[in-house]
């Protein structure tokens, strides 16, 4: 595999069901049950984009195409920036804003980020009133929506009791804390990465954390050596 292929790979990779939100489609007439939408938020995004590429690998921007919002987003693959890009139209929500998280959250999808949530089917499931013309998915089906999730990525946070036996931040704290350099940062967010999918939402963030502030390190040892 390639570091081009790795990368993306890395882009591609499914979020843990605690990333995911959820909205309501289509209703039915009597307005008891709706179709649930699955969805990220735009910031999510951007720690994908900032975990897998780095911060100072990838940039977007905001031209217009016939009164709609587009946005660009441009990776840097071994020094070269190649760029995607898609639209939105405006939202019935903070118009402006919401035109601009949605044309980012789908030029990212070009890159492959969120993209498998299209192919996850959309259930019907209880709602009740948000508002005078709003409906929000009831509490108690939330649990129906995140097994439909890891059944469908397969992807499955460990038990607390399987965390704490394993040591799984400790563990790459330790290596993280070892990095000398980046080729050897590299290395241990390969690894992290490989281990994501199967660690609890607060360890990828910590983990996340930690990754980044070596990295800072790092440059700014270099940046002192120059």
């Amino acid at each position: 595999m390639t570091p081009e292929e790795d990368l993306l790979e890395r882009l591609t990779a499914p979020f843990d069901a605690d990333a995911i939100s959820w909205r309501v489609g289509s209703t039915t007439g009597d307005k008891a049950k709706g179709m649930a939408l699955a969805f990220i938020d735009a910031r999510d995004v951007m720690e994908r984009l900032d975990f897998v590429m780095g911060p100072q690998n990838w940039q977007c921007r905001y031209p217009h195409a016939n009164g709609k919002t587009v946005c660009e987003i441009g990776l840097r693959f071994g020094g070269e920036w190649i760029w995607k890009a898609d639209g939105a139209g405006d939202t019935d929500y903070e118009a402006e804003k919401g035109a601009l998280s949605d044309a980012f959250k789908r030029a990212a999808v070009r890159w492959g980020v969120g993209r498998y949530l299209y192919g996850l089917r959309s259930p019907w499931v209880e709602i009740e009133a948000a508002g005078p013309k709003s409906f929000k998915i009831k509490k108690a089906e939330f649990g129906k929506l995140r097994e439909l999730l890891n059944n469908y990525t397969g992807v499955r946070p460990k038990a607390a009791a399987q965390m704490k036996r394993d040591q799984d931040f400790e563990y790459f704290q330790a290596k993280l804390e070892g990095a000398e350099d980046m080729e050897d940062l590299g290395a241990i967010g390969r690894e992290i990465k490989q281990a994501l999918p199967s660690l609890p939402v607060s360890v990828r963030d910590n983990l996340h954390d930690a990754y980044l502030l070596r990295r800072e390190a790092i440059l700014e040892a270099v940046k002192e050596a120059a």
